[in-house]
């Protein structure tokens, strides 16, 4: 006699199997259709801008190409994967006022006190919550290309170093 068992639905007994949670959070910048003109017509392709983080210090960026969406989303975080930085925080904050230009893109990036959030606009606010900066304040000047300006914004974390913070003494 056969077992007449009705199956429900997947191989783990009818639930749903949990999902990881990724390792790293990912946003998109930009998303562009490009096109190249061939002797045929036009062709068409698609150039994503990602940044990816952990919100724990560590930050990527990544710029990738591909004949559909999501295959060019996919290369672009096989591509941030590879630039991962790590950032230096104390508190939560900046140790210190750092200034980066890449090309035209200019950013100024400020530490800022307890509560104050992130101040900037755009990809460096997309870059800095990524990498965890619960608190700074930003000025991007120049350029308001995204992929320069996350670009400048990595290499502007690049540029910090571990400063001790100061003692601050409370009177009673």
């Amino acid at each position: 006699m056969e077992n007449n068992k009705e199956k429900r639905g997947n191989k783990f007994g009818g639930r749903k199997p949990r999902r990881e949670k990724p390792e790293f959070e990912q946003k998109l910048l930009d998303l562009a259709r490009v096109t190249r003109v061939v002797k045929g017509g036009r062709r068409f392709r698609f150039r994503a801008t990602l940044v990816i983080g952990d919100r724990k210090g560590r930050v990527g960026v990544g710029v990738a190409k591909g004949s559909d969406v999501s295959d060019a989303i996919a290369k672009a975080l096989n591509d941030a994967k590879k630039e991962i930085i790590n950032v230096q925080l104390v508190g939560g904050t900046l140790p210190h006022d750092v200034f980066f230009k890449q090309g035209s893109a200019k950013v100024l990036l400020k530490p800022a006190s307890k509560g104050r959030g992130v101040v900037a606009g755009g990809a460096v606010r997309a870059v800095m919550e990524l990498a965890g900066v619960s608190d700074v304040v930003s000025k991007s000047l120049g350029t308001s290309n995204k992929l320069n300006v996350a670009r400048a914004a990595i290499e502007a974390l690049k540029q910090l170093k571990k400063v001790p913070m100061r003692k601050i003494s409370v009177k009673k």
